[in-house]
């Protein structure tokens, strides 16, 4: 996601400069009947991208699986569309959020601010919702007292877990990573986990997620590829 943020950001840049100097700087060449499909061209360009930002910013995003937590369900390579108006929004994220439509419900996919470093994110799925009890015992989830049914979660063969593989994870603050709680999640809170349970820093690591720090839904695989060759398996597919 960071690459393609990055490289419309530096169209939009570019391109505002050119409609700026044309506009401003020389007039003249805008006035130019012989100039005139390639200004239509530049100024076309440039209200798709101002288009495509406002788009990006308050209803669909990019995003790009970074790291193999949400296995199988979604995979590095996956590339993504978020949806940003679901849930609502929090500006800066630092007001409660406004315009909700719903609030995330236990199963969906969310991508977030990770709530130790801002500059990253993270996606994840919500097993608990505020005031839920959660109770992990050796790696299976109970919520409110009640077994859940989880056929996304993947776990690690005992025979090959070399513990010393994750050891780059901190210190699970809820008991350990396979047991844990019980634990009630908080008003205005949320609780996080990867389907790859036994590779993903979540809340049992970080602590339970602020409403506030959620950008939007996982909704759509777009685009999948390995090495650059395109998976067409992978692609054009809801993601739950």
């Amino acid at each position: 996601m960071e690459n393609l943020n990055t490289v419309l950001y530096i169209m939009a840049a570019v391109l505002t400069v050119v409609e700026a100097v044309l506009r401003w700087g020389i007039p003249s060449f805008r006035k130019n009947p012989a100039n005139a499909g390639t200004v239509e061209t530049i100024d076309s360009l440039w209200v798709a991208m101002v288009v495509a930002l406002s788009l990006k910013a308050v209803l669909l995003q990019p995003f790009t699986i970074p790291s193999g937590s949400m296995e199988d369900t979604l995979l590095i390579g996956d590339y993504i569309l978020v949806k940003k108006y679901e849930y609502g929004y929090s500006l800066l994220n630092k007001t409660p959020r406004f315009l909700e439509f719903k609030k995330p419900e236990k199963g969906d996919i969310l991508v977030f601010v990770y709530p130790k470093d801002h500059s990253k994110d993270f996606i994840k799925r919500c097993r608990g919702t505020p005031g839920d009890i959660l109770e992990y015992k050796d790696k299976v989830l109970y919520v409110n007292g009640i077994k859940q049914d989880e056929p996304f979660a993947k776990h690690i063969d005992p025979h090959v877990y070399n513990a010393a593989d994750y050891d780059y994870f901190d210190r699970p603050l809820y008991g350990s990573r396979d047991n844990f709680g019980p634990v009630t999640v908080e008003a205005g809170h949320y609780f996080m986990m990867g389907d790859n349970r036994d590779n993903s820093m979540d809340s049992r690591y970080w602590g339970q997620l602020d409403e506030k720090l959620i950008k939007g839904k996982a909704w759509f695989i777009y685009w999948h590829s390995n090495n650059f060759i395109p998976d067409f398996h992978r692609m054009f597919r809801f993601v739950h």
